[in-house]
């Protein structure tokens, strides 16, 4: 079976390209810009890769086309396929049709921590022995892809609230109907697709709808819109995790549930539903990750781990690339990459870098207005608060003509500046860097490739 894809070179589609390989298919694919890491992996797979869109890449017409959810009407090969009536669907439906039969799925859904917590669940399965299969919308540290077919039953997917395709403007979670699934939080996003927050409510809540009554949801207890979600209507057992001080919290308001998870930071510590109460030492930053890594600890659980051997899998975890992930340390600066692109995930960020700067050190920020809801301005009211952990912030403006950032710079609870140029950002942070400082870019793209130019111009002051 020939299998062409296109819109091939992102995280997911991608993972479904190796997916459908290892089921022996002949797999080509195409993308606008064929980039690494994903090219790499791709070829090492055996998989053909076409630069541009093309009418001519589908010549030797494929058996089954994948239209990416990035692929709109006018893409010439999406056009060519109507025109002949080619078989194709989603890589949602695809992967649900030609590989999720018969697994244990276990589905990591919510707005923020999806990839971390998936990597982690899937980490956690490895660790025990059970050798799942996954899809992960990036490269957990311990396995070094972001798919693989693995042993029968279970199968990790990172379950994305985006629609699926041009063609079919359900979320991407829907077609994978889980027995296991976590919901990490919900906040309004992807503004591009959803008009409210109410609309991400609707789709988490079909996605509910999916789970078997045999079925577990792994839910954040202290999340309010994710409780409107399940006071919807619940078919399946729900435990829920939270903080020790949730009931504290404003909003605050308990569900029935099958049992409660509970941790704490500083130290780390994780009490489970039956009453144990264990350290809890993952290697990751932040009170974020303490949530993902308790989440995935109870998924784990529902899957047959035991919870101690959960809390050892976590000792061993070793993060997710572009997950606040250190690139390196030169002239005493430490520079991170993180994929947060909103303002909870940036502000998590930050508040988790802090703690460890050292005497005299600053938090630098540098922020990508790339996604399409920070740069449809959705976003700023919540960005100026969140940078006020940053002792600097420098944003990137690649699309001045519709996005105004100088009200964020006014508001902004921190020194803030606004660039047009990667080089400029660079220039200037070669006058403010000092050793001592963190430097973290903030971006779910490949921020023009800024990590490279700051790692060059720091090794010269090295030298």
């Amino acid at each position: 079976m020939h299998i062409h894809i296109t819109g091939i070179c992102g995280t997911f589609m991608g993972g479904i390209a190796q997916l459908a390989r290892g089921l022996g298919y002949e797999v080509t694919g195409s993308d606008s810009n064929v980039y690494p890491p994903m090219d790499a992996q791709l070829r090492a797979a055996g998989i053909d890769l076409m630069e541009g869109y093309s009418a001519a890449n589908l010549q030797k017409a494929p058996d089954l086309l994948i239209i990416g959810n990035a692929m709109s009407r006018g893409n010439e090969e999406v056009e060519y396929a109507l025109e002949r009536g080619l078989r194709y669907t989603s890589g949602a439906q695809w992967l649900s049709d030609y590989f999720l039969r018969d697994r244990w799925v276990v589905a990591v859904a919510g707005t923020h921590g999806k990839t971390t917590t998936s990597s982690m669940v899937a980490w956690i399965l490895e660790y025990a022995g059970l050798q799942p299969g996954f899809l992960i919308g990036g490269v957990p540290g311990n396995f070094g892809v972001s798919a693989r077919s693995g042993e029968l039953p279970f199968f990790v997917v990172e379950a994305d609230e985006y629609d699926t395709a041009f063609f079919d403007k359900r979320s991407k979670f829907v077609h994978y109907r889980p027995r296991t699934t976590v919901l990490n939080n919900l906040e309004f996003d992807h503004a591009d697709i959803f008009d409210d927050l109410s609309a991400i409510k609707r789709q988490f809540h079909h996605l509910v709808r999916t789970i078997p009554g045999n079925g577990l949801i792994v839910s954040n207890g202290a999340d309010q819109n994710l409780v409107d979600v399940l006071r919807a209507g619940l078919w399946s057992d729900l435990e829920t995790f939270t903080p020790t001080d949730a009931e504290s919290r404003p909003g605050y308001a308990a569900l029935p549930v099958k049992g409660g998870w509970r941790y704490a930071e500083r130290p780390n510590s994780l009490d489970t539903p039956d009453g144990k109460s264990l350290p809890l030492t993952p290697e990751l930053l932040g009170t974020h990750n303490i949530s993902n890594a308790v989440a995935a600890i109870a998924a784990a659980r529902h899957a047959g781990v035991p919870v101690e051997v959960g809390v050892q899998a976590m000792a061993e975890f070793r993060g997710v690339k572009r997950r606040l992930e250190l690139l390196d340390t030169l002239a005493g600066v430490a520079l991170y990459d993180d994929f947060a692109h909103h303002p909870t995930e940036i502000l998590a960020t930050l508040r988790a870098l802090r703690p460890g700067l050292p005497a005299g050190g600053r938090l630098i920020a540098l922020v990508d207005f790339r996604s399409n809801s920070m740069a449809s301005g959705t976003h700023i009211d919540g960005l100026a608060s969140a940078l006020a952990s940053a002792d600097h912030a420098l944003l990137y403006n690649a699309r001045p003509d519709t996005l105004n950032l100088d009200g964020l710079c006014q508001r902004a609870e921190t020194e803030a500046r606004v660039f047009f140029s990667t080089v400029e950002m660079v220039e200037h942070l070669a006058a403010l860097l000092k050793p001592g400082d963190v430097a973290v870019c903030m971006s779910n793209g490949s921020f023009e490739g800024i990590h490279g130019q700051i790692l060059t111009m720091l090794s010269a002051n090295s030298s």
